[in-house]
């Protein structure tokens, strides 16, 4: 299947469902799955923990980890979903540019949808008062998959995994 995604980046603001649609739609395609949070320095984690936004600055480095990763699935063969909120054009063409293997799904949903999932979950480092900063830096893609993520989680799943088993 050489037309086939090896890598499926999980887009969207944060609090939109980036991680929980990811992991499940990895669990069903048999892909492994790596979260994008987890690769924020300790110093953006803080940041944002205080209810500062990031910068590009605070974002470069994450950014260049997630294309090594990114690179390195492909280079294995190796099918993965990656999620990262890669907010603005320019930072999906630096991740995306050159990796025809890569799909991009752009999870897509209003800020009082989103405002309200993050006021709802816990233990997670980003704060309801960050909701309206992730929107004002959001260029949404032209390409990629838009799924809807108001409709219901198991839909939502769906979306994305018949996105990747598309031919």
């Amino acid at each position: 299947m050489p037309d086939s995604p090896l890598v499926a980046l999980v887009m969207g603001v944060a609090g939109v469902g980036k991680t929980s649609v990811g992991r499940r739609a990895a669990v069903r395609l048999g892909w492994d799955f790596v979260d994008g949070d987890d690769f924020h320095s300790p110093s953006s984690v803080e940041k944002m923990k205080r209810g500062i936004p990031l910068t590009d600055s605070d974002r470069r480095r994450w950014l260049n980890l997630i294309r090594a990763i990114i690179d390195e699935r492909l280079a294995e063969e190796r099918p993965t979903v990656i999620t990262c909120s890669a907010l603005k054009a320019s930072y999906r063409h630096e991740l995306l540019d050159g990796r025809e293997r890569v799909r991009l799904i752009y999870l897509k949903a209003p800020p009082d949808v989103v405002r309200g999932r993050i006021e709802n979950r816990k233990g997670h480092f980003f704060g309801p008062v960050l909701v309206d900063s992730q929107f004002d830096v959001l260029e949404e893609p032209e390409g990629g998959i838009t799924v809807d993520a108001t409709r219901p989680f198991d839909a939502v799943v769906d979306a994305v995994t018949d996105a990747l088993t598309a031919r």
